[in-house]
């Protein structure tokens, strides 16, 4: 059993978006550990670096309930969204094999009623989660009026400078800076708006397994409804 939640609210880069960090989330994050180990994994979509196993939906379920008065007291969404993805995710792809797109910060979606929540549950240095601002329109969040724009500006950008180099974001690049970094903890669940720009945090230091026990396992949620 693990001590009380404790929650954080923090205000990312200039745009002031919030993002809440909840340490000691889950009552017992190993029963979720040893849920992950006991599924097949494999990879899901073309754009996470690694190996996904659907979360059972009465598990996401009450998790989704858990956030939701944050979400109305924050987010001002009341009610929370509904759940439309739920996974174990784990890390696995080396960076000398990542796509030209998971080399770049990303969003969910334009939507503003999106949310993610990722819970860390693996033991070690397992690096974070970081946030960006575009740096040739100074975006951090990606709405449906700055889609076109954006686009538009990330094509000039890559001619401009190139793609980056096969390797995780760890910082700061020709393309974007980041503007604000929270570390992975043990059970530290973080829940943010899917339209901000993000990425995974892997500095080298991270030790990438294909065991859910021993490498870079998150719980994901994807709450979305129109």
């Amino acid at each position: 059993m693990t001590d009380t939640p404790k929650t954080t609210l923090h205000r990312l880069g200039r745009e002031q978006r919030p993002l809440i960090a909840i340490d000691d989330f889950w009552p017992d994050p190993d029963a979720l550990r040893e849920d992950a180990a006991s599924l097949r994994m494999t990879a899901i979509g073309p754009h996470y670096p690694g190996v996904r196993a659907e979360v059972p939906p009465r598990l996401a379920e009450t998790m989704r309930r858990r956030i939701a008065p944050l979400l109305a007291e924050h987010f001002g969404l009341d009610p929370a969204p509904a759940v439309s993805e739920a996974y174990y995710s784990l890390v696995t792809t080396a960076p000398s094999d990542l796509a030209p797109i998971q080399r770049l910060p990303h969003f969910d979606g334009v939507e503003p009623r999106r949310i993610a929540v990722l819970l860390f549950l693996g033991e070690g240095e397992q690096g974070g989660t970081a946030f960006y601002r575009q740096r040739s329109t100074g975006f951090e969040s990606i709405d449906a009026s700055r889609l076109d724009p954006f686009r538009t500006a990330l094509d000039a950008d890559v001619q401009a400078h190139g793609m980056p180099d096969a390797s995780y974001i760890a910082g700061d690049t020709a393309l974007y800076a980041c503007v604000a970094v929270q570390p992975a903890r043990f059970n530290r669940a973080l829940v943010y708006a899917g339209n901000t720009l993000h990425c995974a945090y892997l500095p080298p230091e991270v030790v990438l397994s294909s065991d859910p026990l021993a490498g870079r396992l998150t719980l994901n949620l994807f709450l979305f409804d129109d």
